[in-house]
């Protein structure tokens, strides 16, 4: 949502408020300097019902039998893992306006994840 002056923060949360996992890739390499280096990535797809209204995509949130495929080395066959790259369901998230106070990197306050009400700072 886009409001006069600039965009409102939301908090997606899962409904269970339990731990979640997020579709990633990982890789670690070696460059012509003999230094190891790390990275990683979070995978987005399109958003679900909920999100659309905040962004145009979202991170892939594995569905808790997905996880332990997502993991396995063993699962290799492309067409398998791209099924698991779905929005997760709109139905079993919630979310809500946080302070815009999110987008400041020296703001580490526990009271970010607050819900605020729409056009406060």
């Amino acid at each position: 949502m886009r409001l006069d002056d600039g965009k409102q923060p939301y908090r997606f949360v899962l409904k269970e408020q339990g731990v979640f996992g997020f579709a990633g890739l990982y890789d670690e390499w070696t460059d012509s300097k003999g230094d190891i280096l790390r990275s990683c990535t979070i995978i987005t797809t399109q958003p679900n019902e909920l999100v659309q209204s905040v962004h145009d995509r979202m991170p892939v949130i594995l569905e808790k039998d997905a996880v332990d495929e997502w993991l396995d080395p063993g699962v290799t066959k492309t067409e398998h893992v791209l099924g698991l790259l779905r929005p997760y369901p709109a139905g079993l998230m919630n979310s809500y306006p946080v302070s815009k106070a999110v987008g400041n990197v020296r703001s580490t306050d526990a009271g970010l994840i607050e819900e605020v009400h729409l056009n406060s700072k």
